[in-house]
């Protein structure tokens, strides 16, 4: 029996799963723009979404594939479920799991996901947690290979906040690709030293690297990718005094998007503070592709929906 697969983690793909995975997103992408309609994979199939977390890009996107591709999508907030209060996370798992076909969670904590996969009989993604985005991630790597053609020899700056489930998943995906990837961050607010001694051993496999600094000007120095995040994210509002100053200097402005190649691409995955993390003319300038990255939420979570059902057929 095939064992269940989760995606907590991008590394819970390998860099060739993740490669089909891009593959089948761009063709299902050039298929519904063609004929306007998905083949319906998803025939009679319901994934469940477990919101603890505001939700735009997410709940819409899945929502989205699983009605494009012939299924259903249920969504249950804090509110109506209680996730861990009303009933125990095992038992919660085990009624939603026998039920629909796939779970999707955003959550606060990285443990509610693994309780939630360690009693669930379906394929759990992680929608958002603390710890990693890897379903953003998966956007954000199919954005860089539709604008570039390739993931050899890229290198991916981001800058701000290293502590964050972007960096970590965007650290980690780019070591499986091959793509050498920098942070630069404000003392303090380094990635997780577990993410980075990960990514540095899938990086040695892949032959990319990984740098982790305080200047963002080494960072982005010739970067075919510039990436920033929000310097205060869901659950972090009391700091936000403290992380306004500390994070003034690694604003991605015009100048600093200079330092890169010229031809280089400008991503957030968003909601966006225009003139905090970045200035408006390069969020709002030719080089940005973030409604780009948004738009293929929808297709690359169609990908990974049907890969994860087929077998999860790896």
């Amino acid at each position: 029996m095939t064992k269940l697969k989760h995606f907590l983690s991008i590394t819970d793909f390998t860099g060739s799963e993740l490669l089909d995975i891009f593959t089948l997103a761009k063709t299902m992408k050039e298929e519904f723009k063609k004929i306007g309609a998905s083949k319906p994979l998803l025939n009679n199939k319901t994934l469940v979404m477990i919101f603890e977390k505001q939700s735009l890009r997410t709940r819409v996107s899945f929502e989205t594939a699983m009605t494009q591709l012939g299924g259903h999508a249920v969504n249950l907030s804090q509110n109506e479920i209680g996730i861990g209060k009303r009933e125990s996370i095992p038992d919660m798992a085990g009624v939603i799991s026998g039920i629909g076909d796939l779970l999707m969670a955003r959550t606060y904590k990285h443990n509610t996901l693994e309780q939630l996969a360690d009693y669930s009989i379906v394929p759990l993604i992680n929608g958002l947690s603390d710890l990693e985005h890897p379903c953003q991630a998966l956007a954000d790597f199919l954005t860089i290979f539709e604008e570039k053609g390739t993931f050899s020899g890229l290198t991916l700056a981001y800058v701000g906040d290293g502590e964050n489930n972007i960096a970590h998943s965007l650290c980690l995906g780019c070591a499986l690709l091959g793509i050498n990837f920098r942070c630069a961050s404000p003392p303090g607010y380094s990635m997780k030293p577990e993410i980075v001694a990960n990514a540095m051993m899938l990086a040695g496999q892949s032959k990319s690297e990984i740098l982790q600094t305080s200047d963002p000007k080494l960072a982005v120095k010739n970067a075919d990718v510039v990436y920033t995040d929000t310097w205060v994210s869901m659950g972090d509002e009391k700091e936000e005094a403290v992380r306004l100053v500390a994070f003034q200097p690694y604003q991605v402005s015009k100048k600093i998007m200079g330092m890169a190649k010229y031809n280089a691409i400008f991503m957030h995955d968003m909601p966006v503070k225009r003139g905090q993390e970045v200035t408006e003319e390069v969020i709002d300038g030719p080089q940005s592709v973030i409604f780009t990255q948004a738009h293929n939420r929808l297709h690359v979570q169609k990908a990974l929906l049907v890969k994860l059902l087929e077998g999860n057929l790896f």
